[in-house]
């Protein structure tokens, strides 16, 4: 039996037992070598990946997805439909759906994020486009039809995430009977925004830590918890990043190449650009809170504390946008005592 002990840490025997079964075979029918299977990344989930090279010296991607706490099989089905829409994802090689094994094709090790992060604003703006054609065909030739609805449980149960685990876990706050009425209130407005788009595949991270540098680019990662859902959903996630800030001058010069390949393409979106930008804004504010409570209960409930550094970058872009559309404005008494500064609301409630 192979082992990769020397190499990879287990949580048990049992599932290091498992691993190695199931790649044992695999060192002949993919003619790989576990002697360099090696850690590659692991992310926000419970997921991890390891990299192995075959006897030719190509390198591939192992996922290890323990179940009941992952679920490889939406990952496999979404990166056939990708494939059949003419983009790039990682092929899936091989998979033991029972146990939480994959092996993928590699597409290498350069993610958007780290060459946008360079600051060459003309590599950047090659990057983003790629990143617009791609969304444009992923919304107009990846089937939707099979993918589970962004409804408004979903999007809800998203919003939650804000009062659990930010407001009270993170800053020990209990909100008033007023408070509580602005966040329904807020809450509503922009699950009603959400609802009233038209549905397309939606990736749910179309972002540059998901994006790949890569032949043809981008090569499209983490894509397992796509639904269906609201048009504007993937474009927010691109310009108002986790883990980058752009200038509002290039977020609406960015805005307007996808509306307007996106209108030429025959998408739904709407033919006022004005009316596109609201709904784009409001869908992010929402997507934003969600990742709010997300980076907080990775904090406290999963140990992974790193990702609470970024709250301040989320809580701007939700200020920015509370501030700007008068229904909204309700949030800024929400998130105004969990900051350390004053703002501005300028009106009465």
């Amino acid at each position: 039996m192979t082992n990769t002990s020397h190499t990879i840490a287990w949580p048990d025997a049992g599932r290091e037992a498992a691993f190695n079964a199931w790649l044992a075979p695999l060192t002949q029918s993919q003619r790989l070598d576990p002697v360099t299977l090696a850690p590659a990344s692991a992310d926000a989930s419970f997921r991890r990946y390891f990299r192995i090279r075959d006897t030719a010296g190509t390198t591939r991607i192992v996922m290890d997805a323990p179940p009941p706490l992952e679920d490889v099989r939406p990952f496999i089905h979404v990166a056939g439909l990708i494939a059949q829409a003419g983009l790039h994802a990682p092929k899936v090689l091989a998979a033991d759906t029972d146990q939480g094994f994959v092996l993928l094709d590699d597409l290498g090790d350069t993610l958007y994020l780290q060459v946008l992060q360079q600051g060459d604003t003309v590599q950047a703006d090659r990057l983003m486009r790629d990143a617009i054609q791609a969304l444009v065909q992923w919304q107009l030739r990846v089937d939707a039809s099979s993918l589970p609805p962004y409804d408004e449980a979903l999007l809800r149960r998203d919003l939650s995430l804000f009062p659990e685990w930010c407001v009270q876990r993170e800053y020990g706050v209990t909100w008033t009977a007023a408070q509580q009425g602005h966040w329904e209130r807020v809450s509503d407005l922009l699950v009603k925004s959400a609802l009233e788009q038209p549905t397309v595949a939606v990736h749910r991270d179309w972002m540059p830590r998901n994006l790949m540098v890569s032949d043809p680019n981008p090569g499209i990662l983490d894509f397992q918890d796509a639904v269906r859902g609201p048009i504007s959903y993937d474009v927010a996630s691109m310009l108002r990043d986790a883990f980058i800030s752009w200038d509002e001058e290039r977020e609406l010069d960015w805005a307007v190449r996808y509306w307007d390949a996106a209108r030429k393409a025959g998408l739904p979106v709407d033919q006022d650009f004005g009316e596109f930008w609201r709904q784009t804004e409001w869908m992010g504010l929402q997507r934003h809170l969600k990742i709010l409570g997300i980076f907080c209960r990775l904090k406290h409930r999963d140990g992974k504390p790193a990702y609470s550094a970024d709250l301040q970058r989320f809580f701007a872009y939700a200020t920015k946008v509370a501030l700007r559309y008068m229904p909204l404005k309700p949030l800024i008494l929400l998130i105004e005592p969990l900051q350390d500064v004053k703002l501005e609301v300028g009106y009465s409630f």
